[in-house]
């Protein structure tokens, strides 16, 4: 486990930079899950990014197994990428721990295309209670492993306000996808108003 968590921790400083924070969560019964904060700072930028870390210390199992296989399934850990400044965003370290844990909490695989509902506002005032799953392989390659594990993937979250995810239920992922692209929507503001859906 811990060998795998040093790998996944290289590769995010790989691509994102050296943590400038980090915070360490542990729910009972559940392994320790922290969360990195990485700033981008170089051209001016005001992107700041938070990556999970210990989410692929287990793979993740199908909860319609009767056993959960210690090997095989899944490994993933959770990206979020916001602008800094206008919103309290550093407020999100235990929301994300939390949905990080999900998979040893609630036994669900958390895949792209999935939604995960917090049931609460991401960090104070946030207009988003909710995210949606995107694929991998864009800002952190996924990282393989010696067979049989599976590779570790880095998901990339992006914010849903409830109307979206409302209509993500109905209608997909894919067209909420369609619907933010159409709108030029940028999925980093921390203070977005939803996309318009009639």
């Amino acid at each position: 486990m811990g060998e795998i968590l040093a790998l996944v921790e290289a590769r995010l400083c790989t691509a994102l930079g050296e943590p400038d924070a980090r915070a360490a969560v542990t729910f009972l019964g559940t392994d320790r899950i922290e969360v990195l904060r990485f700033t981008d700072s170089r051209g001016g930028s005001d992107v700041v990014r938070y990556a999970t870390l210990g989410m692929s210390a287990q793979p993740m199992a199908d909860p319609a197994a009767l056993l959960a296989d210690p090997v095989k399934g899944p490994r993933a850990e959770l990206v979020l990428t916001v602008r800094s400044g206008p919103a309290a965003t550093d407020q999100v370290l235990r929301p994300l721990a939390v949905l990080a844990a999900s998979p040893q909490v609630e036994g669900v695989v958390v895949a792209p295309g999935n939604s995960l509902d917090l049931g609460e506002p991401l960090w104070p005032q946030a207009p988003f209670s909710s995210v949606l799953v995107g694929e991998s392989g864009g800002l952190v390659e996924d990282l393989e492993l010696d067979a049989p594990l599976e590779p570790v993937r880095f998901l990339p979250l992006l914010p849903m306000t409830p109307n979206e995810a409302a209509w993500k239920r109905v209608r997909g992922a894919r067209e909420l996808h369609e619907r933010w692209l159409a709108h030029g929507t940028d999925l980093r503001d921390p203070l977005r108003r939803s996309v318009p859906l009639d």
